[in-house]
């Protein structure tokens, strides 16, 4: 190539960088704008700020450090890269002790999920989905952002997918366990969310809500506000801990060999192996820096969140809507969906609801949506503020280091992407929530129910990860043809 040819190359890809930085630094302006428009018009639209911007920033730190579960697993069983799985860790590690300071203050919104075998299934049927798709729940959102189509084909398929599961009845109910249908039926559910609707319904009413929710400090016999139940109990012995086993794990399984070799070292001593675990976990620069602050904005999330509670006078988003005038969409409780920390699924879930009550299904004659999270209008709905600003997030990054480019997928990884979607929207509901809600912000608030997620979601990565080997081994076989020695 000549250098004139050269040079030209150069300038068009300068002048492209520039133009999205501009659009970077543009679509940052937009979010101000709404901000500062939707504060002029009512000062309560603050808390939808706070998501908003703590979405942003998620977004961000997603798309910088490339954070996503799906990859963790898939890098570290299919080609025994460990990097995103080292990523994550570090986040955890940060998060708690963030999450530990702003319990001890007195300010967490933190609700420990209940213990059951049901998160190892729900965390077995998400991974397992996940692998299919590519991207876990919130690396699907990032993913979006810098303009994969297939990431949004899975947004939306994981949304509607789970919209309509906990809606279900008919031929369902048959697998409803007497129990559960007893127990359901004990509690006198309000008419408009009979128990007796669905079989996701007496799943809640009867199974879920009769088991016990707590945090290792509280069954350690700890005060989770006191600075030994905090950071000893939550952080430490749940979170930090676990955490650096697992950093221990990976370290010796995936990447002790590679780093021995390296520095050519036959007699390997503790200090050798202290040095190597080091190495592992500094040895991606972004990953780290991305960890480091998505753990921290994660602890000051949730901080943030109650204090503009404690400020405005509620408990709940619902609340809020209902002195502003919007009644409509709420759930029979007056309340909507509102964890006050970084949550992923939920939401969409209730965007995919509002559609579908727009096209005439009763979807709020469930426990689920009539009776605890709602559908509000996706623009009167501050969690899924934050679900859009993660994708706005994760664009502002990819177009500021001109990593944007809007992707179309074939029909097979659109139909994969599909398909996954609706297994991690299944996922997501039967073990209550997906690799943030029932993992990220769980073990790092002393949630002990975090890691039976993981511990599913890990394995049916894994099975995901070798029947994808499986498939593409038996396509290649397909169409490569056959050679014969003449």
């Amino acid at each position: 190539m000549g250098a004139h040819a050269s040079n030209t190359i150069e300038a068009v890809g300068a002048a492209a960088g520039r133009t999205h930085r501009l659009a970077a630094f543009a679509l940052v302006g937009a979010f101000v704008l709404i901000s500062l428009g939707t504060y002029a018009a009512d000062t309560r639209y603050i808390y939808f700020s706070a998501y908003l911007w703590f979405g942003l920033i998620y977004g961000m730190c997603l798309q910088y450090g490339r954070f996503c579960m799906a990859s963790a697993i898939r890098d570290l069983f299919a080609v025994g890269v460990p990097r995103m799985a080292v990523g994550i860790m570090i986040a955890v590690v940060l998060f708690s002790l963030v999450s530990a300071a702003v319990t001890m203050t007195g300010k967490s919104v933190f609700h420990a999920s209940p213990i059951g075998l049901y998160s190892v299934i729900g965390g077995a049927i998400f991974g397992f989905g996940m692998i299919f798709t590519g991207g876990c729940a919130s690396g699907s959102l990032y993913k979006s952002g810098e303009g994969s189509v297939a990431a949004l084909l899975v947004v939306f398929s994981l949304s509607f997918a789970q919209a309509i599961f906990v809606d279900i009845g008919g031929v369902a109910n048959a697998l409803v366990p007497a129990s559960w249908a007893a127990s359901a039926e004990a509690k006198a559910l309000p008419a408009a969310v009979s128990a007796n609707n669905g079989w996701y319904d007496q799943f809640l009413a009867g199974y879920i809500w009769d088991l016990k929710a707590t945090t290792l400090a509280a069954l350690l016999g700890m005060d989770d506000h006191s600075a030994v139940g905090a950071f000893i109990g939550n952080a430490l012995l749940n979170a930090i801990l676990p955490a650096i086993v697992i950093l221990a794990v990976i370290y010796y399984g995936w990447y002790r060999k590679g780093y021995l070799r390296s520095q050519k070292i036959t007699q390997a001593s503790l200090s050798t192996h202290l040095a190597g675990l080091w190495s592992m976990v500094t040895a991606s620069r972004r990953t780290a820096i991305a960890g480091l602050v998505l753990g921290v904005a994660a602890g000051l999330h949730i901080w943030v969140i109650q204090t503009l509670q404690l400020n405005l006078g509620i408990n709940n988003a619902g609340e809020l809507l209902l002195a502003m005038g919007h009644k409509a969409g709420l759930s029979i409780q007056d309340t909507v969906f509102d964890p006050g920390y970084f949550y992923v699924t939920t939401q969409e879930a209730q965007g995919a609801a509002w559609v579908l009550s727009k096209l005439g299904m009763n979807i709020t004659d469930n426990v689920f949506f009539g009776l605890d999270n709602g559908i509000p209008a996706p623009l009167f709905n501050p969690v899924l503020w934050m679900s859009a600003a993660v994708i706005g997030g994760a664009a502002v990054m990819a177009l500021y280091h001109n990593e944007f480019k809007l992707k179309f997928p074939t029909l097979e990884i659109a139909t994969w992407a599909i398909l996954g979607g609706i297994l991690m929207g299944i996922g997501a509901r039967v073990g209550m929530g997906c690799n943030i809600g029932a993992f990220f912000a769980t073990v790092t608030n002393g949630d002990p129910s975090g890691w039976l997620f993981m511990l599913g979601m890990t394995s049916g990565g894994w099975v995901g990860v070798k029947f994808f080997n499986w498939w593409i081994e038996r396509k290649m076989a397909r169409e490569t043809p056959l050679e014969f020695d003449l």
